[in-house]
């Protein structure tokens, strides 16, 4: 057991130690600085930084958008992604041809999306240019409440593919001669997809979920790229206030920030793994 543990210790061990020095050290070190009142012989003041975060209206702002988008995105991200799964995983001319064009959006270079949507939303971009043919009064798109569905169609745009792999490998191991035995007793495609098909993706769906979360509150950087530092009030997020926080050395801000953004993360994902543990106990 000894020699056993030792092995197990070698190959888990770099990666452990990864975990430990860009991880879990840092998040310590933050949390420590959001109770004190400066990161250089500060004095320790308790949750006095987050009840001045809280009573500021930029952050206040902030957490509600970001609440929003992902309460938003997500389910739509779902949504679109296992519908194409489903018409992708079927017999239809140029499967692959689309299959590759979604998966595209993923090995795309950040600055190079933020490019395609400038170029695509700008005032003088190509959907205004296209609007104003049809004479049709231009929008401006990233400055007014369009911004928000505009980034909800990124986000869709780009995470779409990694949804799209997981759902088309779920799909695959559904046994066909089910799906081909409740066709015989003359099931119909929703009573299909209820029954085999929908409780057959239950785990991929989970971890489908739980990382379009995740991703929902990573959106700045094509956010930053697209609309710049202070977007519409729409899209400002929480990752724009800690990085407007971080211009300004505002420590106790910044740290109190992202300790309450990872507490929102933490509390989301772990709200899903007891929904999905609830699941399967009522499914057994």
């Amino acid at each position: 057991m000894a020699r056993e543990a030792v092995a197990v210790l070698a190959f888990l061990g770099p990666s452990l130690a990864g975990f430990l020095l860009f991880y879990l050290i840092p998040f310590g070190a933050t949390v420590y600085y959001s109770l004190l009142d400066t990161p250089i012989q500060g004095r320790f003041v308790g949750l006095d930084n987050y009840r001045l975060l809280w009573a500021s209206a930029s952050f206040r702002k902030a957490f509600v958008n970001s609440l929003a988008f992902a309460a938003v995105s997500v389910p739509a991200l779902f949504a679109s992604s296992l519908g194409l799964a489903l018409l992708l995983n079927r017999a239809m001319p140029l499967r692959r041809l689309f299959r590759t064009m979604f998966l595209l959006p993923l090995v795309v270079p950040a600055a190079s999306i933020a490019l395609v949507w400038q170029a695509l939303f700008h005032w003088n971009g190509a959907i205004n240019a296209a609007a104003a043919s049809w004479g049709t009064e231009p929008t401006d798109w990233m400055n007014t409440r369009w911004a928000f569905a505009v980034m909800t169609v990124v986000y869709i745009w780009k995470n779409i593919g990694y949804n799209l792999v997981l759902f088309l490998a779920g799909l695959g191991n559904i046994p066909a001669e089910q799906l081909e035995a409740a066709s015989i007793d003359g099931a119909g495609p929703w009573r299909r997809f209820r029954s085999i098909v929908w409780p057959g993706l239950a785990p991929v769906s989970f971890f489908a979920v739980v990382m379009s979360v995740v991703g929902s509150f990573k959106i700045f950087r094509e956010t930053y790229m697209v609309a710049g530092a202070y977007p519409n009030d729409s899209i400002y997020t929480l990752q724009h206030f800690m990085n407007n926080q971080f211009q300004s050395l505002d420590y106790p801000k910044l740290t109190s920030a992202a300790v309450l953004l990872a507490l929102v993360i933490g509390l989301a994902v772990a709200g899903l793994f007891r929904a999905e543990s609830r699941a399967r106990e009522a499914s057994e």
